[in-house]
């Protein structure tokens, strides 16, 4: 069954519009906790955790009483970062987690994410399954066995001290001046207090979510408030997070962005080095620019590109046996430590190679000369299909033969926004900017 409701990173929307809706939500909750008791036995739990959007409130409520009504216990963590789920399904004995979140996106939308009991991202198969449950009569629980919900105090906590106990014994954060962006999102308790009680000093930004605030104007998809405060407070390095602390740029002491594919490659090659890197290679999308594949091939490593979605760089990661990977947009997957992306996670083991290395954050955050790389985003009209006039597709064909031998083109729609994402790599940047402008002129018009 092909799936309509999940995306690349569960189902997700504008809140109080379809699929977004609290009536949907409660069914969904209903359908997943159906899927999750198909063997009927008693005491199934599920935790919940959300970031701070405002849309957070009702979408607890409606999952909460959807999974109640078919006999699931619901654990509710609150607000916490994403990877916090994924840690609590396991450390809780839960049969599924649910995250409520838009990640990046702005505070008009949210989104629920699955995570299985073994604190992993539903497959394709699963979500589908779910969908199914969905479309047909939910079957409730008898009056007598529908689930108890509470909230968990402590799950904050819990995450912090495991976040801590990943950074090396032996190294400390003194002497350091960080600058946390928090997005105004789920990691703002966390983030803050990990980094100061591992001994840095804390100049913190986006701490501060009305409901209404997550990712505007800071984290990191807006980098130059965080940037700002770097230059301004004389900072060593600038942590940036997204709305669910599940990504992560790098600012050095400059304010220069190091985005997910030098994050990967300075771990890639130190991992390499002490000889804890599974496989010889990493785990990386599509989108991972091609300087990157070259710094790993000049060390004798692979780069295994997978579709775009932290979720399929996981399961690629796990079939193949391999401990990192994430995407340029700064998800970074360490499975030694994490089930998913972890920002907080990755800022983390950045500033202990600052710490262990005596090297500044600019000298860490370059491990490669990128290759010319142009992202362009045009939004369409729910319902319409850009991609398929024969305008485009023949803007599509010119530009790859004149890139061939050059560089590359990747075309595509966004999983979980109404946008056709046009990139092209090239040495010519010239080129480069004729490719797409191109390509989005022919998809504008058509969309």
């Amino acid at each position: 069954m092909a799936r309509k409701l999940f995306g690349t990173d569960g189902v997700r929307g504008r809140a109080n519009s379809y699929p977004m809706t609290a009536d949907t939500a409660l069914r969904l909750g209903a359908a997943a906790g159906r899927y999750f008791r198909r063997d009927g036995s008693p005491a199934h739990r599920v935790v919940i955790g959300k970031d701070t959007r405002l849309s957070g409130y009702m979408f607890e409520n409606a999952l909460t009483a959807g999974f109640t009504s078919t006999g699931m216990n619901v654990l509710l963590l609150g607000p916490v970062p994403t990877p916090a789920v994924g840690m609590m399904v396991r450390s809780m004995r839960a049969d599924v987690g649910v995250m409520i979140s838009a990640s990046h996106n702005p505070h008009q939308d949210n989104g629920i994410k699955f995570f299985g009991p073994d604190g992993f991202k539903l497959s394709d198969e699963a979500e589908s399954e779910i969908e199914a449950i969905l479309a047909g009569d939910v079957q409730p629980a008898a009056a007598e066995n529908i689930g108890r919900a509470k909230r968990i105090d402590d799950a904050l906590f819990r995450y912090v001290e495991r976040i801590k106990s990943s950074f090396p014994s032996d190294l400390t954060l003194e002497g350091l001046k960080v600058v946390i962006d928090c997005a105004n999102g789920a990691a703002y308790k966390a983030a803050p207090n990990v980094l100061w009680e591992l001994g840095a000093e804390v100049i913190p930004v986006g701490v501060e979510p009305n409901g209404l605030n997550i990712n505007k104007g800071c984290g990191s998809t807006d980098t130059a408030r965080a940037a700002e405060a770097v230059v301004a407070h004389g900072a060593d390095v600038g942590v940036c997070l997204d709305g669910d602390a599940d990504r992560v740029m790098i600012l050095d002491e400059n304010g220069q962005v190091a985005d997910g594919d030098q994050i990967m490659a300075l771990f890639a090659g130190r991992w390499a080095e002490e000889g804890r890197l599974s496989g010889g290679a990493l785990v990386a999308t599509v989108m991972s620019n091609l300087g990157l594949e070259r710094f790993l091939g000049g060390r004798g490593l692979r780069l295994e590109r997978t579709a775009v979605g932290d979720r399929y760089v996981v399961e690629t990661m796990r079939a193949g046996g391999y401990n990192l990977g994430g995407e340029q947009s700064g998800h970074i997957v360490m499975t030694d430590h994490a089930t998913t992306g972890d920002g907080l996670l990755a800022g983390l083991h950045f500033l202990a190679e600052m710490t262990r290395t005596g090297q500044p954050a600019s000298a860490l955050a370059k491990s490669f000369e990128p290759v010319p790389q142009l992202l362009k985003n045009v939004r369409f009209d729910a319902g319409a299909d850009p991609l398929s006039a024969a305008s485009v597709q023949s803007a599509i064909a010119d530009a790859e033969a004149r890139l061939q031998g050059m560089g590359r083109l990747l075309i595509r729609k966004s999983g979980t926004e109404p946008l056709v994402r046009v990139m092209a790599e090239c040495e010519d940047e010239g080129v480069l900017v004729q490719v797409v402008d191109g390509i989005v002129a022919e998809v504008e018009r058509a969309a």
